[in-house]
């Protein structure tokens, strides 16, 4: 049986070959996610000898490289994460709601990455907080969990937010759980206009620091009127802002998690072939009823796509806000918990551990059996150090 195809082929055949085409081109970011990639699980890395205790089959497995834009390395920090969050669950409905940046805004964001991404996580996170605390429409501070991707199915540059939010929240003086209507959280449309108003508010607020750049077709918006008119088309757009059918339960936000808070632009299982310096990959159309379909790219198309999704430095993709900001987690969802206490049925904030992702436990490929080390694999010297190491 073939072995299955991954981005990391790619980039050790064809990377190379990328690198001298657009040496003037690739940024420093960009060189560290291809460089981390091709190195993943190889010698160069160091490893480890195992051996499995009961049918006694020796491998060797090397180390991963555990950034964040591998397609390989996400299920260990996937599985760590989700075991944190579902502590954190309530016993509630939850809401999917996804906002997006139309073109004219999403090109601008290419340039200026982490200022526009931060953005539109303010502003997404704030419509939704806003909208919440009005009494006409839920009276209620709500809790908010906001993941960044920024590709579209056929990886293309296309930014928005995820946002994951429990169907209620506190009443503004604390004093009681405020539940959403059944099967609907907030209106839409409004949510779009207060997005849309909030994101261009912050993004002149940004452009009058000079804290934007623009290149190539994008330089004439450097000039105070141009960049106004663009502003001004943006206020005459529709920003699309859709919610999705509520969770089932706990099982489902955590399945629904794992799916999608750890995913990198395009996962190894979607690659179809690679031969005569092509890549064929699996998409859904979903102009057409998500119909599969298959396309191919040559190689250094396929490479320069990937790399549009390289986030800066630090920047975090997984946002909390409201009751489940950082600051005050745990102390917002001990008041969540008390004010739900006296309204659904069992003890508030339980979580069934069948509904906990398991941790794939190191298993014999042969029999099942439990591997256990017998010597570790140092990286050879002199080696560079592991720079690209990025796991937030």
């Amino acid at each position: 049986m073939a072995a299955e195809l991954e981005v990391a082929d790619v980039f050790r055949r064809h990377g190379e070959a990328y690198r001298l085409a657009h040496a003037g081109h690739i940024g420093r970011v960009e060189r560290r996610v291809m460089s981390a990639i091709e190195l993943c699980r190889t010698a160069a890395l160091g490893g480890h000898i195992e051996q499995c205790e009961d049918c006694g089959i020796v491998r060797i497995a090397y180390n991963s490289c555990r950034n964040r834009h591998c397609p390989k390395c996400q299920g260990a920090a996937r599985e760590d994460w989700l075991a944190a969050r579902a502590a954190e669950l309530l016993p509630v409905p939850y809401f999917h709601v996804v906002f997006t940046l139309p073109a004219p805004a999403a090109e601008i964001a290419f340039h200026n990455k982490e200022v526009i991404y931060t953005i539109l996580f303010k502003a997404a996170a704030e419509a939704l907080r806003t909208i919440a605390a009005d009494p006409t429409h839920l009276g209620a501070e709500i809790g908010v969990l906001a993941v960044l991707h920024t590709w579209g199915q056929t990886l293309h540059h296309h930014p928005h937010i995820h946002c994951v939010v429990p169907g209620g929240g506190p009443s503004l003086d604390g004093a009681r759980w405020v539940d959403c209507r059944p099967g609907f959280f907030l209106p839409v449309r409004v949510l779009s206009k207060l997005f849309r108003r909030l994101f261009l508010q912050n993004l002149q607020t940004a452009f009058e620091a000079g804290r934007l750049s623009f290149f190539g077709a994008l330089a004439e918006l450097g000039a105070p009127a141009a960049f106004a008119d663009r502003l001004r088309k943006l206020r005459r757009v529709d920003w699309v802002v859709y919610a999705k059918r509520p969770f089932g339960g706990p099982k489902q936000v955590l399945a629904y998690l794992g799916r999608y808070t750890h995913r990198v632009a395009i996962s190894n299982s979607r690659l179809v072939s690679m031969e005569n310096g092509e890549v064929t990959f699996r998409w859904k159309d979903y102009r057409h009823h998500a119909k599969p379909r298959l396309m191919t790219l040559a190689a250094d198309e396929f490479i320069r796509r990937f790399l549009l999704h390289a986030l800066p430095d630090g920047f975090h993709r997984i946002r909390h806000y409201g009751f489940l900001a950082n600051s005050h987690r745990a102390e917002k969802l001990e008041l969540c918990r008390r004010l739900l206490a006296g309204q659904l049925p069992g003890p508030p904030g339980e979580q069934n551990q069948d509904d906990l992702p398991p941790r794939a436990p190191e298993c014999c490929p042969s029999c099942g059996g439990a591997m256990v080390v017998l010597a570790i694999l140092p990286r050879p010297t002199p080696f560079r150090p592991p720079f690209w190491n990025d796991t937030s």
